[in-house]
């Protein structure tokens, strides 16, 4: 019922990471960042090494908890290596023995989900299994990576809204079906796409879809109570794409379009992954409970969670204070200073607008609550 969309078991383990060793793009993909001279001048050589070296690493791997071990490791390094602190708090605000869902916002295509589970790991606490978008998933390789890896796929790209829906009942089962029966934490975005503005909202549409599964018998208090639903509320300081997002917002705003280059999703993950992003801390939130009324009001209470519990940095402040001074006295500080340069002025206005949109969601929901 599942078998297209869920991640794979430890009995598939050793097969699927023996297609992944001898893949020849995932082989290319490495050397041109492990090995580039090698790679430009003597690209076969460059391949062969990183198949060996993906061999020798992965020749103790047999089965889905000692990949966890090893990503847990890789991400030790990251943080030490991207970040200058990482993080966490709100652990004490759920029960760890019943399983989550946790609905984070959506600024990295890779390490918002990586993060929470990093949080989760240092605390003894079962990782997720997490959301990822079929049109992240060109390549079959790449597909089997992420499903090794405890990731289930979201099928976007279905043609006919008939086709829509039969995929989005099947999620909504298959998430209810991990949670309940295998018992399994599940991670997914708040929407499709990262936030680019910096505005943190949750699609409601994702709640709907969630619901599809719901019996009519079932109240939805009830329902979120086997959901068990709990908001999570990520914060970069410097967000490594930054630069990228601000010229997409420029260019969708001068022409209503934006067309992506090859390979820019990859792009934008690896430059999330090694970029600097100086303080990142994960808040987890209270649990999503009540008789709510519809999807609407259940994402509103998830974008209530989130936007309280976002920790605000100097760069947020200082991007605030800069496009709402009027008397232009207001100087950006010189981390932000630096990040504007080399754009227009119509970028370096998204750019800025980024980091102070969560300044300015903070500041409207004081004024409601």
């Amino acid at each position: 019922m599942f078998d297209d969309i869920r991640p794979y078991r430890d009995d598939e383990v050793n097969q699927v990471l023996h297609k992944l060793i001898n893949e020849k793009e995932l082989q290319e993909s490495i050397a041109q960042f492990s090995l580039p001279f090698l790679k430009k001048y003597l690209p076969s050589v460059a391949n062969f090494i990183v198949k060996l070296s993906l061999r020798s690493r992965l020749k103790n791997i047999h089965c889905i908890n000692d990949i966890q071990i090893e990503v847990a490791k890789y991400l030790d390094k990251i943080i030490k290596n991207s970040t200058s602190g990482f993080t966490y708090s709100g652990l004490a605000n759920f029960d760890h023995c019943k399983p989550c869902l946790f609905i984070s916002n959506h600024r990295d295509i890779v390490l918002d989900a990586a993060l929470v589970n990093y949080a989760l790991h240092k605390n003894n606490i079962d990782t997720v299994e997490a959301a990822v978008g079929d049109n992240l998933l060109h390549k079959d390789w790449v597909a089997d990576l992420m499903r090794i890896n405890k990731s289930f796929i979201v099928k976007r790209s279905e043609k006919t809204k008939r086709a829509m829906l039969t995929a989005s009942k099947q999620l909504s089962s298959y998430i209810h079906h991990s949670l309940t029966e295998k018992k399994q934490n599940i991670w997914i975005a708040q929407k499709e796409g990262r936030a680019k503005d910096g505005i943190d909202k949750t699609n409601a549409a994702l709640i709907s879809m969630l619901l599809l599964n719901k019996n009519k018998e079932t109240s939805i208090a009830d329902y979120l109570d086997e959901l068990n639903i709990i908001p999570v509320s990520i914060s970069y300081e410097f967000d490594p794409c930054d630069h990228d997002k601000a010229k997409e917002l420029a260019e969708r705003q001068a022409t209503g379009s934006y067309q992506k280059h090859e390979n820019e999703d990859l792009k934008s993950i690896t430059q999330g992954i090694l970029g600097q992003k100086g303080k990142v801390h994960v808040s987890f939130c209270q649990p999503i409970k009540g008789d709510f009324e519809d999807s609407k009001a259940i994402a509103l209470a998830i974008d209530n969670q989130i936007i309280k519990h976002y920790k605000l940095y100097k760069s947020n402040l200082s991007a605030y204070e800069q496009l709402n001074d009027s008397s232009n006295t207001v100087s950006l500080n010189d981390a932000l200073n630096e990040r504007v340069q080399q754009l227009t002025q119509e970028q370096k206005h998204w750019l800025l607008t980024m980091y102070a949109n969560p300044v300015l969601s903070k500041k409207s929901l004081e004024q409601v609550l």
